[in-house]
């Protein structure tokens, strides 16, 4: 998404909100096609999340918390960003410099500093089956 359909925006709040709006609506799309789509993206504004919420019918939106400290979210950084945003180079950087906000009531919440992937796939998963998503 930020490579193409994102690609103009940066990491303010206006161009965050705008960045998960345009995901909220690709997603739509998929969905109204028959699709279940699972994205995965930072969304540090819980406005934001549930303006995508309000998007499609209900139960058709699942929030899904991935929780990780700060310091996991540095070790696991592939892209060198929270590296960029400490020494300067990205402003209003999530979790360095801009807030993130814990979801009030997700659906379903990972904590993936005690959870490996595969254990977090599994809670995903046992979820879609028992309310018969999969």
């Amino acid at each position: 998404m930020r490579f193409g359909l994102n690609k103009n925006l940066g990491f303010s709040q206006e161009d965050r909100t705008e960045n998960i709006r345009r995901i909220g609506e690709v997603s739509k799309l998929m969905i109204d096609a028959g699709l279940l789509t699972l994205t995965a993206f930072i969304s540090p504004y819980r406005e934001d999340r549930e303006q995508v919420r309000d998007l499609v019918e209900k139960g058709e939106f699942i929030e899904i918390y991935v929780e990780a400290s700060l310091e996991t979210c540095e070790e696991r950084d592939p892209k060198g960003l929270y590296k960029k945003a400490r020494l300067g180079e990205i402003k209003g950087f999530t979790g360095i410099d801009a807030p993130y906000e814990e979801p009030d009531d997700p659906e379903i919440k990972i904590d993936t500093n005690r959870l490996s992937v595969e254990e977090s796939v599994n809670v995903i998963v046992d979820y879609l089956v028992v309310n018969n998503y999969i």
